[in-house]
């Protein structure tokens, strides 16, 4: 798993290459956000699967495997838990390092459940 902080008014899809630096995986799972040409054109450079549905504004939509796409729930899932974490939840650490650090800690807590 990896993370990384973006300021709120940041669009998530700016930081999705750097995600994928140095990932190996058969397919890359992402929602309607994430549905651009370069990033699908990144992803497939890197010899992986793209399972990201196409967003309405898209004149010609590109298919995806629907069955593949359902697994995406667990990142979902995930993140419900990580919101459990009040500290997580409410923000509490002003200090990007802390609040990054706590993260970390709250997945491998997760983890090890």
């Amino acid at each position: 798993m990896r993370l990384l902080l973006s300021a709120g008014q940041v669009n998530d899809i700016n930081y999705a290459h750097a995600l994928l630096d140095g990932i190996k995986a058969k397919a890359v799972l992402a929602d309607k956000g994430y549905d651009a040409n370069h990033l699908r054109a990144a992803i497939k450079k890197r010899r992986m699967r793209v399972v990201i549905p196409s967003r309405r504004s898209r004149k010609r939509k590109i298919r995806y495997d629907r069955k593949i796409y359902r697994e995406r729930n667990l990142v979902e899932r995930c993140f419900n838990k990580l919101k459990h974490f009040r500290r997580i939840a409410t923000r509490f650490d002003r200090l990007d390092a802390y609040y990054l650090a706590f993260l970390h800690l709250a997945s491998v807590i997760l983890w090890m459940r």
